[in-house]
């Protein structure tokens, strides 16, 4: 399937009673959700919180389960509960585990909240967070800082992910600087642009590993994804761009769904499409390149989990969006435990074990496309 090809209902124009239920999608005053969804949507909440707390407790050092809720516990206000656990278990679950999990949680959601923004926005399931550029801009800006030889921290501030997010921001104005045309942004152009940036970004970063050798096994950490280094300050730092973005993403679900007809028709429900294209693709490339910038290019969360949560809860975006952020966040936490438990006492990169997960369902993906019953 050509992701640039644009779906067209057969026969030409919508009908004019698909533009009926697509207005009343996008204007009906019903909660973000739905009732029937509530219950499905607090079910994948559980499972999130169960899969922090068992990545949490799953190490070298054996924490029972049990002793890892007390010491999370003992961090909230006004309550004590850890006063018999060894301080080394309190500093184990604190500072080593706990961040690492909460941001592999925290890149899941963007990654799969992203791509189902992408994939609405293009009308395209085939589409992800990368597509313009983002993940190949943040590899060569850290790959930068890398083979530099310059300090990575500087008066206590970590120079890696400042480069990541500089380099990813670069690529996409770069290529929504050059696919804009006037006040219009053409989706073919925009494309078009990020594969070349991506395709330039590629190479530089090859060029500066091939220069420096040394310096391989690092470079190829942020390009295959890695949480090992991760810490409390990684995590307060991609907040300030995360939250905003999925806020200003989840308040326009029902927009998104509009978007989901032919532009045109799309103007005749009071919808512009090239500002509403513009600011969903900015906030979903702003929260994807401060993920990658402190987790590295991991790939294929933001295609199989969009359209995962698709194929079980439909296509409406009210739903989509907030269920694609919890649901991405379990998958990559759990995703991150078998990256260090499968091949112990080694770790895998992450973004190898996302791979080995999603090539298959990618190839599914296609294998629907050629039967005609993708989207």
């Amino acid at each position: 399937m050509n992701i640039l090809r644009r779906a067209v209902p057969a026969g030409g124009e919508a009908p004019a009673a698909a533009a009926a239920d697509a207005l009343a999608t996008g204007r009906r005053a019903l909660p973000a959700l739905g009732g029937s969804a509530w219950p499905r949507f607090l079910l994948a909440v559980a499972a999130l919180a169960a899969s922090i707390l068992v990545a949490t407790s799953v190490g070298p050092a054996g924490i029972p389960l049990e002793a890892t809720v007390r010491i999370i516990l003992s961090h909230l206000p006004g309550i004590e509960m850890a006063d018999t656990v060894p301080p080394l278990w309190r500093d184990i679950i604190w500072e080593v585990r706990l961040p690492r999990v909460l941001l592999a949680g925290l890149t899941g959601a963007v990654l799969a909240m992203s791509g189902a923004t992408y994939q609405g926005v293009f009308r395209n399931p085939l589409a992800d967070p990368y597509l313009i550029g983002v993940a190949t801009g943040a590899a060569l800006g850290a790959t930068a800082v890398i083979v530099s030889g310059a300090p990575h921290a500087w008066h206590g501030l970590s120079l890696l992910p400042l480069a990541a997010f500089a380099g990813a921001i670069t690529s996409v104005v770069v290529v929504y600087a050059v696919a804009r045309v006037g006040n219009t942004l053409p989706t073919t152009t925009l494309i078009l642009a990020g594969v070349a940036v991506a395709s330039f970004s590629t190479a530089i970063t090859s060029y500066l590993m091939l220069r420096s050798t040394t310096h391989t096994l690092s470079v190829l950490s942020v390009v295959l994804g890695s949480f090992n280094t991760a810490t409390w300050g990684e995590f307060t730092w991609t907040l300030p761009y995360v939250l905003p973005a999925a806020a200003v993403i989840l308040l326009h679900g029902r927009l998104l769904n509009v978007l989901s007809l032919d532009e045109e028709q799309a103007r005749q429900l009071g919808v512009d499409p090239e500002r509403t294209k513009l600011l969903l693709l900015g906030a979903a490339s702003l929260a994807t390149a401060a993920a990658v910038s402190v987790a590295g290019t991991i790939g294929f969360v933001g295609l199989i989990v969009p359209h995962a949560v698709r194929l079980l809860w439909g296509p409406d975006n009210r739903r989509l969006l907030p269920m694609s952020l919890v649901c991405g966040a379990t998958f990559l936490i759990l995703a991150d435990l078998a990256a260090r438990t499968v091949d112990r006492p080694a770790e895998v990169p992450v973004g190898i074990v996302t791979a080995v997960c999603g090539v298959p369902f990618f190839l599914y993906l296609l294998r629907r496309t050629r039967l005609g019953a993708i989207w």
